[in-house]
């Protein structure tokens, strides 16, 4: 019995190493004795043990936070920039042999593209075109991991840390162009008032009734007001006769 109980366990060993099982978003990169065969999978994988490695790669899209960074804008204003970008394997045979480390080589170049990018504009830009930077960023980033069978499909940036100095003058400047805005708007309001004003005055001469009507308009809104007050109408043509 002990003959056929050691061949059970070397088939049991020889199954346990040469099958391999991959999910439905993942590759395999097969090596037969070093070198590269192809890429296998999802599914069932057979591998010869010993002789076959292989290596897995996932084809989902990969979600990685770019640190802070320290930037030096165009217009000399210290900021920290972060960002996240989003990549996934194309060809994984390429993610495998063409760079060691694909995350922490797209992590790498990220942080120098970001500070590069930030470091070439100005902070208004910086703060207003934001999906214009992610364009540029995404752009570069691309470019580079196209030859690693990476695709980076977005790039975000998160947050800019301004100086305390800057946000306070910037809160100036705001509450400044809101007293100018409130000025304007006042402006304005009183210029439309004194057209209405004067075309009203045009309408009370050419129709002398018109006062007569604005006058018990006005006592009957002081009235309203107080219900004590006792009003006596006077005729305006007695008035006429006063000033002669």
């Amino acid at each position: 019995m002990a003959p056929y109980l050691i061949i059970i366990v070397l088939v049991v060993l020889f199954l346990a190493s040469a099958i391999r099982i991959l999910n439905e978003y993942e590759k395999g990169v097969i090596f037969r004795l070093g070198r590269v065969l192809q890429s296998k999978g999802p599914g069932l994988i057979l591998l010869i043990p010993v002789i076959d490695k292989m290596v897995k790669v996932s084809l989902r899209i990969l979600a990685q936070d770019v640190p802070t960074q320290d930037v030096i804008t165009r217009d000399n204003v210290s900021v920290k920039v972060n960002a996240v970008i989003y990549l996934r394997v194309i060809e994984p045979v390429k993610a495998i042999i063409e760079v060691e480390d694909y995350m922490f080589a797209t992590s790498q170049l990220a942080q120098t593209t970001l500070r590069s990018v930030c470091g070439a504009i100005e902070l208004d830009e910086l703060l207003t075109n934001r999906a214009k930077i992610n364009d540029q960023i995404q752009s570069i980033l691309d470019e580079h991991t196209d030859p690693w069978g990476i695709k980076v499909t977005n790039v975000e940036v998160k947050y800019i840390d301004l100086p305390q100095e800057m946000q306070r003058a910037m809160a100036r400047q705001a509450e400044a162009e809101r007293d100018r805005r409130s000025k304007v708007i006042n402006a304005e309001g009183e210029y439309q008032a004194a057209n209405k004003l004067s075309e009203a005055a045009q309408i009370i001469h050419q129709n002398p009734e018109a006062l007569q009507l604005r006058y018990l308009q006005t006592m009957r809104e002081m009235t309203y007001e107080s219900s004590t007050s006792t009003l006596i109408p006077i005729p305006i043509d007695l008035f006429k006769n006063l000033s002669k």
